[in-house]
């Protein structure tokens, strides 16, 4: 079974190629921590944009304004708070890069040959 959480009050903005994985949450809005504010019902929304070729592992929750570059891949059970780079391995809470994602030589031969992203 494949759940997927979004609450959106504002867009989310998704690219080419982006696979989610199970149980992941992206979250638009943002609610005030004062408590009489927040029971007027006032609320803001921020977007969340995923670039092209992402893949969020399992249980990563996504919150408002966050923008995932071209080619990241997050880890499972992450909790993005901020950016995360293009081409960015990233994983923890709150989710930090642990290293960037390099194509080798191999893998732009294997590309070209055989037609396909690795």
């Amino acid at each position: 079974m494949l759940l997927l959480i979004v609450i959106v009050i504002l867009w989310i903005e998704l690219g080419d190629n982006v696979y989610i994985g199970p149980s992941c949450g992206l979250y638009t809005a943002i609610h005030p921590t004062e408590y009489k504010i927040r029971n007027t019902g006032l609320e803001q929304a921020l977007p969340i944009k995923i670039g092209n070729n992402v893949w969020l592992g399992g249980n990563v929750v996504i919150l408002p304004g966050v923008t995932i570059g071209d080619g990241c891949v997050i880890g499972a059970g992450s909790v993005v708070t901020k950016d995360i780079a293009p081409n960015s391995v990233a994983c923890g809470n709150p989710c930090k890069v642990i290293r960037s994602i390099e194509i080798s030589v191999l893998e732009v031969i294997v590309r070209s040959h055989y037609n396909f992203l690795l």
